[in-house]
């Protein structure tokens, strides 16, 4: 499970506890907390 400040990939990513979506366009980009929840744990969604 990605979490806040890893640096996982390209890819869309899905915050476990309230569901928005965010897409890390570079793989350099490193997770954010959730913009909406500010929750810190995310699924890969692709």
């Amino acid at each position: 499970m990605p979490t806040k400040g890893e640096k996982p990939g390209k890819g869309t990513y899905k915050c476990k506890k309230c569901g928005k979506e965010i897409t890390l366009d570079s793989a350099d980009d490193a997770l954010p907390n959730c913009p909406v929840c500010n929750h810190t744990e995310w699924d890969k969604l692709n």
